[in-house]
């Protein structure tokens, strides 16, 4: 498996997969408008990272991470490195993708001066985050309606 850059055909299909991925969850949000005015933006200012989870040459998920700063909408714990969006294509789940992804971002974050980092898991998704050393804590995050989970890094 190689992990690359949101660019090229590999741009395209993140954008594709990020479709997906509010698709299953279920979000009644213009996607397109997400995409363009905010992920893409924020990803092109530097804002936050993208990185492609390839397979044989096809995407098969992607996360999105970055270090919380005041300069981004999304900074709900400055300094703090977060996970802030991980999806895998279905059949493509419990095969270490996933695992792949979350361990690149949190190397990256890392690598950028992050000593903790947080992800404010989907319902559902818990598990996988509890299971890369993630501990869920009694904080409540109104805006996504979870629990925050901390790791450090």
């Amino acid at each position: 498996m190689d992990i690359v850059a949101p660019e090229g055909d590999f741009g395209a299909a993140f954008c594709a997969l990020f479709k997906d991925y509010y698709a299953e969850l279920g979000c009644d949000e213009d996607v397109d408008h997400l995409l363009e005015e905010y992920v893409l933006a924020d990803f092109s200012a530097g804002l936050l990272d993208i990185a492609v989870a390839a397979e044989d040459g096809r995407a098969c998920g992607f996360v999105i991470f970055q270090t919380d700063s005041i300069e981004n909408e999304w900074c709900l714990k400055e300094g703090l490195g977060t996970v802030r969006e991980l999806y895998v294509i279905p059949e493509e789940r419990c095969r270490g993708v996933g695992g792949t992804l979350c361990a690149h971002a949190e190397a990256a974050l890392k690598n950028r001066g992050a000593v903790r980092a947080y992800v404010l898991p989907a319902e559902g998704s818990e598990a996988f985050f509890l299971a890369r050393g993630y501990a869920e804590e009694d904080e409540w995050c109104e805006e996504t309606g979870c629990n925050f989970f901390y790791k450090q890094l």
